[in-house]
């Protein structure tokens, strides 16, 4: 197990490389002087020097590499272009709504998404399969930004029921929930269905094996057989599909922030794209990778606790 929990470890760092040279090119090879995209045309040639010096945009792209790597690894993602602030306390403070919008999103989807699965798997082919293969397919296909817009129409303007603009007052944790809402429904809503249907699938493979055939034949009910057996198996896909997933809405809640207008990374990154704020968009988007790739491997450690075949495969 500790031997498998290394490799892991070790291939979640190369895949953070990888994502830091890639992002390290593709924000070299824009094109323009970034001194000049930066700090605007009216930017003196000193200031535009000094701005170069400053970001090492004066030395070969090599060392200019090495020196972000080496920064990034300290923890040092650089400072604000027009504040002049760090951009790790920036991030740090955006950070907790993602998280708590991209964590309330997936547990309500998780909730319904398996029950939903479930009952689809105990009657195969019956007119409660097909309605809820229906709703799944539905949660699937509508995108999170047109759920969004719908939301607001309805449960904020017609109904009024729910606030639409802001994350809620501090300390107030009611208000914040009540804001919490709509973005949580429309970013998990596809999520519904990707649920049910991973685990509908599992379900119908595991209720076919033989362990699960003996158990019948033994006389017990059909609900213990389903939920003390079947379903300890069949959940173990939709563990990892749940890590992945909460990696996908760490990035799929750009909409949702943009939209509801909530503070978060995701709006961080588009407010910082149209400032050509370089640095904290090169932070957010590191954080975010990180936080994938690190949700992704609890996600694979916690399956391989559960279930050993898996660490027969790395």
């Amino acid at each position: 197990m500790l031997l498998y929990i290394v490799k892991r470890i070790g291939l979640s760092a190369l895949i953070i490389f990888f994502a830091v040279l890639t992002l390290f090119a593709l924000l070299n090879s824009i094109p323009g002087d970034p001194a000049s995209i930066a700090l605007g045309p009216r930017a003196t040639p000193e200031v535009q020097a000094a701005y170069a010096e400053k970001m090492h945009l004066d030395k070969p792209i090599v060392i200019r590499f090495l020196i972000f790597a080496g920064n990034v690894v300290r923890g040092d993602l650089g400072s604000d272009v027009f504040t002049n602030r760090s951009v790790s306390h920036t991030l740090l403070e955006q950070l907790p709504y993602t998280l708590t919008l991209a964590a309330a999103a997936l547990a309500w989807a998780t909730l319904l998404g398996i029950p939903i699965g479930c009952l689809s798997a105990i009657r195969p082919n019956s007119w409660l399969d097909r309605l809820t293969g229906v709703i799944s397919i539905g949660t699937i296909a509508i995108p999170s930004f047109l759920v969004s817009i719908w939301s607001i129409l309805v449960f904020a303007i017609f109904l009024g029921w729910l606030p639409v603009i802001g994350a809620g007052d501090d300390g107030d944790i009611v208000d914040q929930l009540r804001h919490l809402i709509l973005p949580a429904f429309a970013v998990g809503l596809g999520w519904v269905g990707y649920l049910a249907r991973m685990v509908r699938a599992s379900m119908l493979e595991v209720l076919g094996e033989n362990y699960v055939r003996s158990a019948r034949a033994f006389g017990l009910m059909n609900r213990t057989v389903v939920f003390r057996y079947a379903l300890r198996v069949a959940i173990l896909p939709t563990i990892t599909l749940i890590g992945i997933g909460f990696g996908v809405l760490l990035s799929g809640t750009v909409f949702a922030e943009i939209i509801f207008s909530r503070p978060g990374l995701g709006k961080i990154i588009y407010d910082m794209v149209l400032a050509r704020n370089f640095p904290v968009v090169q932070g957010a988007v590191l954080v975010t990778v990180a936080l994938y790739v690190c949700v992704t491997l609890i996600a694979d450690i916690t399956v391989s606790l559960l279930d050993p075949r898996v660490r027969e495969n790395l």
